[in-house]
């Protein structure tokens, strides 16, 4: 997916970005980038490969290469930024996240209206930041081309600019992404995970709305466009992506993640706990979902695998399977003695494909595991992401709960079929889950619902995306940009 951070103050910024920008770490895994601008203006940039080194090891030799007092940064999954632009604006630099679905069908539009070429990305693909920066150059402002570029996108894109000293930060057009404002005496930090602002000092002074634009100058925060009505921020955050101090909407990830053990566990009684000698949670996200799960339902939390992240990064991010399933075995170190004879409930922050929960499965019962029940603390993921790069797989069948329904209707799968497998409690719905726990080998498989996630959660449900789990979202409109 990717995470920015960004810095302006009234002395010099780049300790501040360096750290800030590395605290984003967690949200990407191919490539960091920092830009900073010094007093004339100018700007320095820098972009590394991050894909077998930590962030921080990749510009220990760069920082004193830096200079300034405003600066942006980026964590990427997949293309290079910063981006220099050379514009009618003057010279500055521009970061993105999000998903452009559109990106040929505007890339055609450029050209056939005189663009000459765009640059590829690494990985032989147009690069979606210069995509943006095309189309914020189309408009007589920066504030006015930002806003022409997120309706332009089907999909999000949320952005920074740095400018002459200062930063232009805008949340996509419906908030899937979250952009925070921190402040502190003499400087003030955009960021997206609240985890990059206690200690570096600054403290929250404001979330932007959906498609809220702000410039961030020494003197202080100016709206430039006010947000608007509609907010559909990715539930993900509270379920896996985000870091467990970070929170959005004012709601803390590793809180919301021990209701949803809670909730998980509450439902389980309903139908009866299995016998189980113990809890525990797939690492890293799977833990507070666990931990809310035992102290529920009153079993020990026991951890049977303890996670090695040195050196192994995030498993499902590598578009090859077999890299993927590599790093998940790798990474993950079974504690003999907790599985040995052991009958263990887990709980995982979600089953996507289920490759690597299949492997996992397996290990455990070649160490002597009694039995292995699983709790996923999201529904099926049915539907790929549209809005942030959540998984690059180039067909929803790899999604585990996709195959289980193609197993069950031995035919083309249509949304009218699909649709009939979305009713929590439903027959199908039943059939399905019943399919993957054969799959994954497991003594029982329970999804939370989707109702009791939100709750857990504790944020309006209008306000949440939803997508992934029911395909359904908000109407992109049609109406001319003025």
């Amino acid at each position: 997916m990717g995470g920015f951070f960004g810095v302006v103050a009234d002395h010099d910024c780049v300790c501040d970005l360096f750290y800030g920008t590395d605290y984003h770490s967690h949200l990407g895994t191919k490539r960091g980038g920092l830009a900073v601008c010094d007093r004339e203006g100018r700007i320095t940039r820098r972009i590394h490969d991050i894909t077998n080194a930590q962030f921080r090891s990749k510009f220990d030799d760069d920082i004193d290469k830096f200079i300034g007092r405003a600066g942006i940064g980026i964590i990427s999954d997949y293309e290079d930024q910063p981006l220099i632009i050379s514009s009618k604006f003057g010279n500055f630099a521009i970061v993105t996240v999000g998903k452009i679905n559109n990106i040929d069908e505007i890339a055609d539009a450029a050209f056939r209206s005189g663009v000459s070429h765009f640059s590829e990305s690494n990985d032989g693909e147009l690069n979606p930041t210069e995509i943006v920066a095309m189309l914020i150059n189309r408009k007589e402002t920066l504030v006015e081309g930002i806003r022409y570029a997120q309706h332009m996108i089907d999909g999000s894109c949320s952005i920074l600019v740095l400018i002459e000293g200062r930063v232009y930060a805008a949340r996509d057009r419906f908030g899937r992404t979250p952009v925070m404002i921190g402040e502190k005496t003499g400087a003030y930090a955009v960021t997206m995970e609240t985890t990059a602002l206690p200690n570096l000092d600054y403290h929250l002074k404001h979330e932007l709305g959906p498609g809220e634009i702000v410039e961030i100058t020494e003197g202080g925060v100016i709206q430039k466009h006010a947000p608007g009505d509609t907010t559909k921020i990715c539930t993900f955050f509270w379920v896996y992506y985000g870091y467990p101090s970070s929170s959005y909407e004012g709601i803390n990830t590793e809180s919301a993640r021990y209701r949803n053990g809670e909730s998980m566990a509450a439902d389980d009684r309903d139908d009866t706990i299995p016998e189980i000698d113990s809890v525990c949670g797939i690492p890293d996200s799977g833990i507070a979902h666990a931990i809310g799960y035992s102290n529920a339902a009153g079993k020990p939390y026991r951890r049977s695998f303890v996670k090695y992240t040195p050196t192994w990064p995030r498993s499902f991010m590598p578009q090859n399977q077999s890299v993927r399933d590599l790093i998940a075995r790798m990474k993950l170190i079974p504690v003999q003695t907790e599985i040995q004879n052991k009958r263990m409930l887990f709980c995982d922050d979600s089953i996507v494909r289920g490759t690597q929960l299949k492997d996992t499965v397996i290990r455990l019962y070649e160490r002597g595991a009694k039995a292995v029940h699983m709790r996923s603390a999201c529904p099926p993921l049915l539907f790929g992401c549209k809005f942030l790069n959540f998984s690059r797989s180039r067909c929803e069948l790899d999604l585990a709960a996709r195959r289980a329904i193609a197993k069950l209707e031995e035919r083309e799968l249509t949304d009218e079929i699909i649709e009939g497998y979305l009713e929590f409690g439903s027959p199908k719905y039943y059939a399905m889950v019943e399919e993957i726990r054969k799959e994954l080998n497991l003594n029982t498989l329970k999804f939370q619902k989707l109702e009791k996630l939100i709750e857990a959660i504790g944020v309006d449900p209008s306000k949440v995306c939803t997508y992934c789990w029911n395909g359904r979202d908000v109407e992109m409109s049609t109406e001319k940009f003025e």
